[in-house]
């Protein structure tokens, strides 16, 4: 190991190093960069443990993102996890891993300008036989105060259920093909008391599985607008709302509609299935 594209036009153009995308080459020349935080964030500890960006920290989905019911976890804890991250008021946040966008809309979520992605994958990283380590990286705490949230990225169980009634929001659910359906359901609140299967009512399937080329970038604007055919990219004054399972592709599709493709007004229901599948005052539909 080293160690050291109803499809309307997009309003902007993808995001650049020092923009909310960064290319591996960027990363890793900023590598030892005091500026610079990077974290991992996955849904266990095993990728990070056989190896792992250098300098990086793990943010690890189930224990340090949400709690035992899958929500999330509240601002006092997320200012804790961010403090002890190592990251100052100053410092330029770059996530990877299993779900990159969770970190960043996080971050937004609570006011945090400078928050990026690696527009690459693990495995890409890996090929190109850049800088990784074994070794758990312990930065010291910094000191890190939490914006105020903003609600306008964000939709909670009421929002969620406002939305489904009205003809002017759009609700993507981007999971697959199976828990769309159903057929499915991922983590297994299903096989808890009041757990359901399948999808809420008006919501409209789009799956985002071709968002990543083999190399795990981003795929050219005119596939991401296809894959997002269903939300007319221009329609400010519609609310459109994503939802998955947990909130990790949910907020995937929330940062591509946001900073890739120029769309406005996008929120994340960050309770996704494994709230509304087990509520039972929430519709379900099976397709």
């Amino acid at each position: 190991m080293k160690t050291a594209s109803q499809t309307t036009a997009p309003k902007k153009a993808p995001a650049k190093d020092g923009d909310v995308l960064v290319s591996p080459a960027w990363l890793a020349v900023h590598l030892s960069d005091p500026a610079v935080r990077i974290v991992e964030v996955d849904v266990s500890p095993t990728c990070y443990d056989e190896w792992h960006i250098d300098g990086s920290v793990l943010w690890n989905i189930y224990r340090d993102l949400k709690d035992a019911e899958y929500c999330l976890i509240d601002a006092d804890g997320l200012e804790r996890l961010i403090a002890g991250s190592g990251i100052s008021p100053d410092s330029a946040v770059v996530f990877y891993g299993y779900g990159p966008a969770m970190g960043c809309w996080l971050m937004k979520l609570y006011g945090r300008a400078d928050a990026r992605i690696l527009d690459a994958s693990r495995g890409a990283w890996q090929a190109s036989d850049l800088p990784r380590s074994t070794s758990a990286t312990r930065p010291a705490t910094a000191g890190y105060r939490l914006g105020v949230a903003d609600a306008g990225i964000r939709a909670d169980l009421p929002a969620m259920r406002d939305a489904a009634g009205r003809s002017r929001a759009t609700i993507a659910d981007v999971r697959s093909a199976e828990e769309y359906r159903g057929e499915r359901f991922w983590p297994p609140g299903g096989l808890k008391p009041n757990g359901r299967a399948g999808q809420v009512p008006s919501a409209v399937h789009l799956p985002i599985d071709g968002l990543y080329d083999e190399h795990g970038l981003f795929r050219p604007l005119a596939d991401l607008s296809g894959i997002f055919s269903a939300i007319d990219l221009n329609g400010d004054d519609d609310d459109v709302i994503t939802y998955c399972t947990i909130g990790g592709r949910a907020c995937t599709a929330w940062f591509v509609l946001i900073y890739l493709l120029g769309r406005e007004r996008v929120r994340v229901y960050d309770g996704s299935w494994a709230e509304w599948g087990r509520h039972a005052g929430a519709p379900v539909q099976q397709s």
